[in-house]
This record gives C-alpha cells, sequence and structure tokens, in this order.
C-alpha cells in the first residue's frame, strides 16, 4: 500500500482509538456507580448528577473550543486536549469526597470535549464524501466498543480493587496516543467537499437559518436523551430492579452493548452510504427508522421479566446505536468546512443540553419518587420525538455530488 493510502486509514485508526479511551473513561463511572453511590452515602439523584455536571461543562467547553479549531491546527489541540483529560483521570486516586469527584469529572468533561469537537472534521477530510457513512462508522465503533469496554473494566475491577482503581488503567494510554497523534499530517480543510459554501452553509450567521443543522442538532438531542439515560441507569436497573449482581449487570449490558453496537455502527453508516444515490435524506432515513422501531422493542425489554427481556435490550441496543454514524455523517455535511469545527460544538451544546445533560437526572428524580422502570419511560418517549423530527429533515438535506473518489480512497 503507497504512503498516500496509509495515511488516512493510519489516522483513523489512531483518532479512533483516542474516541474509544473517551468513552471508556465516561463509562467506568457507570459501572461503578452503585460503589461510589455506597462509599459517598448518594441518593440516585445525586449519582445521576455526577454524569449531568460532567456533560454540562463539556458542552458549555465546546463552543468555545469550535471556532478555535476553524482557524488554527486541530491537530495540536487535539493533542493537548488528550494530555489534559488523561492526567485528570489519573487524579482520580486523589477523589475523597462526592465534591471533589464531582470537580474532577466536570473537569474532564471540558478536556474531551476538545477531541469530541474537532476529531469529526479532521476525520471528514481524510476520505471522499460518498464515504463518509462508512469511515464515520468506524470512528464511531468507539462509541460502543469505549462504553462496553468501560463496563466490563469497571464491573472486573471495582468490587475487587476498589472503583478508583480502573479509572488508572483507562487514564495510561491517552498519553501515548496523543504523542502518536502529535506525528500526523493535518488535512486541507473541505478537500473533498463537492458543494459549494453558501452564506447557509458557510458562515455562522447561517446556521440559523440552516434547516438541515437545525434537524440533525434536534433530532440527536431527542436520541441522546434516550441513549444517555440508557447507558447510565441500564447497569443499576438490572441489578437493582432485575436480581443481577452488580458485576453480572455490567458484564451483560457490557457485552450487549459492544456486540449490538459494532454491528449497529457499521451497518448505519453503510446503509446511508448505499442508499445516497436513490435518497437525498438517507442518513436522516436510516436514523429516523431505527428510532422508530426502537420504540415498541424498549417497552418490551422494561416490562418483560422472563427470557424475551436481554434480547429485548439487546435489540433496543442496537436500534438505539444503528443512527450514530449516519446523523455524524449527516451534521457533517450540512454545512461548509471552514464552519465544521464550530457548527459541532454549536450542535454538541444544544444535543446535550437537551440530551443527555439533563436525562440521568430526571430519571434518577423519577426513580427516587417512584421506580427505576417508571424512569426509563423517558429514553422511550424521547426515541419516538427523535424519529418524528428526523423523517421531518430528510427534506432539508443537501444534494451531494456522490461518485467523487480521490487518491486517498
Amino acid at each position: 500500500m503507497t504512503p498516500t493510502k496509509l495515511y488516512p486509514r493510519t489516522a483513523l485508526a489512531l483518532l479512533t482509538t483516542l474516541n474509544l479511551l473517551n468513552y471508556i473513561d465516561r463509562s467506568v463511572l457507570f459501572a461503578v456507580q452503585p460503589l461510589v453511590q455506597s462509599e459517598f452515602h448518594l441518593s440516585n439523584t445525586q449519582v445521576g448528577y455526577l454524569t449531568s455536571a460532567f456533560l454540562g461543562f463539556y458542552m458549555v467547553a465546546a463552543p468555545f473550543v469550535g471556532p478555535l479549531a476553524d482557524r488554527y491546527s486541530r491537530k495540536r489541540i487535539i493533542v493537548l486536549g488528550a494530555i489534559f483529560w488523561s492526567g485528570l483521570t489519573l487524579l482520580t486516586a486523589f477523589t475523597h469526597t462526592y465534591w471533589e469527584l464531582l470537580v474532577r469529572h466536570t473537569l474532564v468533561g471540558v478536556g474531551e470535549a476538545t477531541f469530541v469537537t474537532i476529531a469529526p472534521t479532521f476525520v471528514a477530510d481524510l476520505f471522499p464524501e460518498n464515504k463518509r457513512g462508512r469511515i464515520f462508522g468506524v470512528f464511531y465503533l468507539a462509541i460502543p466498543v469505549g462504553t462496553a469496554a468501560g463496563y466490563l473494566l469497571g464491573g472486573k475491577l471495582g468490587p475487587d480493587f476498589g472503583w478508583r482503581f480502573p479509572f488508572y488503567i483507562a487514564a495510561a494510554p491517552g498519553f501515548l496516543l496523543a504523542l502518536a497523534v502529535a506525528f500526523l499530517p493535518e488535512p486541507s480543510r473541505g478537500q473533498f467537499d463537492s458543494l459549494k459554501e453558501t452564506p447557509e452553509r458557510g458562515t455562522i450567521l447561517g446556521l440559523a437559518r440552516n434547516p438541515a443543522f437545525w434537524t440533525v442538532t434536534l433530532g440527536m438531542a431527542a436520541g441522546t436523551f434516550s441513549l444517555g439515560g440508557v447507558q447510565v441507569w441500564m447497569p443499576t436497573f438490572l441489578s437493582v430492579a432485575r436480581g443481577y449482581s452488580l458485576k453480572e449487570a455490567n458484564e451483560i449490558f457490557g457485552i450487549i452493548v459492544v456486540v449490538c453496537g459494532i454491528v449497529a455502527s457499521l451497518a448505519g453508516g453503510w446503509l446511508g452510504d448505499r442508499l445516497l444515490p436513490h435518497m437525498k435524506g438517507s442518513y436522516y432515513f436510516v436514523s429516523a427508522i431505527s428510532m422508530a422501531l426502537g420504540v415498541p422493542v424498549m417497552i418490551v425489554a422494561l416490562f418483560a421479566k422472563g427470557p424475551i427481556m436481554l434480547p429485548a435490550i439487546a435489540l433496543a441496543a442496537f436500534f438505539l446505536l444503528v443512527n450514530t454514524s449516519p446523523l455524524n455523517t449527516a451534521l457533517v455535511n450540512a454545512v461548509g468546512a471552514h464552519i465544521r469545527a464550530t457548527a459541532i460544538a454549536v450542535n454538541i451544546f444544544l444535543f446535550h443540553l437537551f440530551g443527555d445533560v439533563p436525562s440521568p437526572t430526571l430519571m434518577g428524580y423519577v426513580a427516587d419518587r417512584h421506580s427505576l422502570q417508571a424512569a426509563f419511560i423517558l429514553p422511550v418517549i424521547a426515541m419516538a420525538v427523535s424519529s418524528a423530527i428526523l423523517f421531518y429533515g430528510m427534506r432539508f438535506a443537501p444534494p451531494l455530488r456522490i461518485g467523487r473518489e480521490s487518491e486517498a480512497s
């Protein structure tokens, strides 16, 4: 393979691995929540607030990072951010109160915002438009694999070595990967984009009247509300409401997320690319269908107590995760390259503000007053809302000129 062809694949592999660590660090906390709750004598609402605070600072940091990345080296910001969040993860050793853990978690959110805001724009400039769905399918494998690895890491090590120990394991590789990314060449912005940067697509003010951007953002917000709540509370639900041990609950849900997530992420991106020549809004369509199909399956998963429960949870997780790569592809395609990081920053702010920032705390609030099973009705409603928004958004998808290949493909 020639160096020209090797470079984009090497860059994709490094950025995907760093994204993997990002999601491992987030989900380790979900796996050890009952241990943290026991040590610090916390309510369900306080535990849910840890994730809400992390995501709150993460989303507030994104709008500051995005404009910087549209003007300066994306690679340097990614490297500095990875070092920052990996260092803070190691500081978990010094968290001995709830408030110290809360501060640590919020600062990690600031560090991770640098990567999640910028890396998709870097990846989008590595490959042609008609391959973006599949490429983002690979990049966003980090969500199910990293989330599952965090569940398995925390569930395996937490009960035996204490809840802090898994964070040390999750942090160490971040420093090495940051160093490797520092040696990557930075791709030219928008080198494979086929559409011109109109005022609507290419200016900050134009975002306000860009319906392709707004529908994907609002659809993503509703989907993230559902996914965020399920990720935070499902292991606890299996443990408290369905009688599994904490270790079993984390292992079961971790395996479900990694297996279903890998298939879903790759399938969603592939299907969106496959339908693109025949359907202008293919990425919106794939995401909308997955959310719609997930609603009845999630209801079965919540109320069935027999052998059908775990298959239903697995299928619901599949439908929730199918939309990840199509939605992110639709987001990247909705705007021009020179405001892409800023647009992603605005998207991150909004979909977290209305999505997984409030959902863990709201679900904890409902669980404290009713039951965890009742709390899971909220993600079901959010899935239906997401599907409706994305079906509507199909009409606004940009008409990409497909079929363009390049030396880097």
